[in-house]
C-alpha cells in the first residue's frame, strides 16, 4: 500500500510538473521555518547583534525576520541565464555597476532589483524627466535584514492605505500557515476556524489542481484570505477581500527569449491588492480626482469603448485594440495570437480547469480577449514583487521609446540615441533586456513607444 501510494505522489508530481513541494498548499513542516530550541546543527541560530544568548530570534524564525526566513530558501546565487524554481531573488545582488541583471524571471520579478542603483547620461543635456530611479522605487519594499532589504524611506505607508512601509513584509501578503483553502472547482475560498469543519488541503492551488470530495487545495500562492492579519503587526487591519482565482504554469521561473510565461488570471486581483491600497482603483472620485488613478478590477472590462480613439460614440473597444495591436505603428494584429504577458489582463472566469488549461509557457496558447468579460488589473501593468523600472511596472513607463533604431537603450549601446540616459535610465543593454525578460528587440517597432498603447494605441 505504501509503495501504491508513493507512485500516486509521483504520478501528481509529474503531472503537474512540481519538483517542489514544501507548502504544498498550506502550512509547511514547522522546522523549515523555526526553530525550536533556537539551534540547528549545534550552532545558534541568533544572528549578531539581534538577540542575546539563549534568547532566540521573535517567533523562533530561522531568520531574523519574517522575509529573511522566507528568503532562505526563495533567495539564491544563480547562474546568469538559469532561473531557478521558486526562486525570487537573486542573492548576492548584481550591482549596477556590474552591468548585469537580476537572473530570476518569475511573473512577480526579482527583489534583487530593489538593491540596484544606475547613473544615467544625458543626451543633448538631459536625462528625462525624473530619470533617475532610486533602488527602493523598483518594487515593494519587504524589510528583510539578512539579505540587505530595508523599508521604503519615501512611501512611508502603502499608497492609498495606511499600512507602515516599516511592517512589510513577505507575510503581509503570504500567509505562511495559510489555513485558506479553495473547496470547489469555481475557486470557492473557506478558511479552516475554531467550530468549523472544512475539507483538509491536500496540494498547491497555484497550479491548476481541482479541489476533490475529499480534498481541498490551497489558495493561489498562499495569499492572506479574508480577515487575515500578520501575527508580527499588532492592530493590523484584516483583509476585506479574498485571494484572485488564478493558476500558473507549473514552470514559471524562465526566460521569454522565445514564448511568454503566460499565468491565467481568473478575477480578483485588483480587489485583493485593495486589502492594502485601498482607495485606488475604486469607483470612488473625490473633488481632486485622487481617488480614482487607473480604472481596474471586475468593472474594468476590456469591451468599454474606446470612445477618445474612434471620436464618436461607437469608438472602438479596449479589446480589439489589444487584439490589433502589434507594435508601434501596426495594428494588423489578431486575436489569435494577441496576447503578451508584458500586459496580461484578467479573464473574468472563476473555472479552475478552463484557466489550468490558459496557463502555459510553450507558446501554444496565444489568444486575446474574446469573451467580453476580461477585465484590467493591478498585474496589467505592475509586478507583484518588483522589476526593473520605476513603481515595478512591466516596461519603462518613465521614456518615450523602449527601443531605438531596433535596439533595446543601454549606456553601451553604439546607437548615439540609444546611449541617452532618458532611455536607458543608466542601464546596459544586458540590464535593460533583463528587465524585459530577455525578449529579443526585434519583437517590438524599430521605434517601440510605451505599451500603455497596447489598450491605448496612441502611438
Amino acid at each position: 500500500m505504501k509503495w501504491m501510494k508513493l507512485a500516486v505522489v509521483f504520478a501528481s508530481v509529474t503531472a503537474f510538473g512540481r519538483a517542489y513541494a514544501f507548502h504544498d498548499g498550506g502550512v509547511a513542516y514547522c522546522d523549515g521555518c523555526h526553530t525550536m530550541h533556537n539551534s540547528s546543527g549545534n550552532k545558534a541560530m541568533a544572528k549578531k547583534g539581534t538577540s542575546t544568548q539563549f534568547q532566540g530570534l521573535n517567533y523562533l524564525l530561522q531568520g531574523s525576520d519574517d522575509s529573511s526566513t522566507c528568503l532562505n530558501c526563495h533567495a539564491a546565487a544563480d547562474a546568469q541565464g538559469a532561473p531557478s524554481g521558486y526562486h525570487i531573488m537573486t542573492y548576492p545582488a548584481p550591482t549596477g555597476a556590474s552591468g548585469l541583471g537580476p537572473v530570476e524571471r518569475t511573473p512577480g520579478g526579482d527583489f534583487a532589483w530593489l538593491t540596484m542603483s544606475f547613473t544615467p547620461a544625458p543626451l543633448y543635456g538631459r536625462t528625462g524627466n525624473g530619470s533617475v530611479v532610486a533602488p527602493e522605487r523598483h518594487g515593494h519594499n519587504i524589510v528583510a535584514a539578512d539579505y540587505g532589504l530595508v523599508a521604503d524611506a519615501t512611501l512611508t505607508s502603502a499608497p492609498g492605505g495606511t499600512f507602515k512601509a516599516t511592517d512589510l513584509s513577505c507575510a503581509s501578503c503570504h500567509d505562511p500557515h495559510s489555513r485558506a483553502r479553495v473547496v470547489d472547482s469555481a475557486g470557492t475560498v473557506a478558511t479552516s476556524a475554531f467550530g468549523k469543519q472544512v475539507l483538509p488541503i491536500g496540494s498547491s492551488g497555484s497550479y491548476g489542481a481541482v479541489p476533490t470530495t475529499s480534498e481541498a487545495v490551497g489558495v493561489y500562492r498562499l495569499l492572506g484570505s479574508a480577515t487575515y492579519t500578520q501575527m508580527s503587526v499588532p492592530g493590523m487591519t484584516a483583509f476585506a477581500s479574498n485571494p484572485p482565482v488564478a493558476v500558473a504554469p507549473a514552470t514559471y521561473n524562465r526566460t521569454e527569449s522565445t514564448t511568454d510565461t503566460r499565468v491565467a488570471y481568473g478575477t480578483g486581483m485588483s480587489e485583493w491588492c485593495a486589502n492594502c491600497h485601498v482607495s485606488i482603483h475604486n469607483d470612488n472620485v473625490n473633488a481632486a480626482n485622487t481617488a480614482l488613478i487607473h480604472p481596474s478590477g471586475s468593472a474594468a472590462l476590456l469591451s468599454a469603448t474606446a470612445n477618445d480613439l474612434a471620436g464618436n460614440a461607437n469608438g472602438t473597444t479596449i479589446a480589439a485594440i489589444y487584439n490589433a495591436y502589434k507594435s508601434s505603428g501596426d495594428l494588423t494584429g489578431a486575436q489569435a495570437t494577441s496576447y503578451t504577458s508584458l500586459v496580461p489582463y484578467e479573464e473574468g472566469i472563476k473555472d479552475l480547469a478552463t484557466l489550468a488549461s490558459h496557463a502555459v509557457n510553450d507558446g501554444s496558447i496565444t489568444t486575446g480577449p474574446s469573451t467580453g468579460k476580461e477585465n484590467v488589473m493591478c498585474l496589467s501593468c505592475h509586478r507583484a514583487h518588483a522589476s526593473g523600472w520605476s513603481s515595478m511596472t512591466r516596461w519603462n513607463n518613465k521614456a518615450e521609446f523602449l527601443t531605438l533604431a531596433g535596439v533595446y537603450p543601454g549606456i553601451d549601446a553604439t546607437d548615439p540615441e540609444a546611449k541617452g540616459g532618458q532611455y536607458n535610465l543608466g542601464m546596459t543593454q544586458a540590464q535593460v533586456t533583463a528587465a524585459m525578460y530577455d525578449r529579443p528587440a526585434t519583437k517590438f517597432a524599430y521605434a517601440q513607444r510605451s505599451l500603455c498603447n497596447k489598450c491605448h494605441a496612441k502611438d
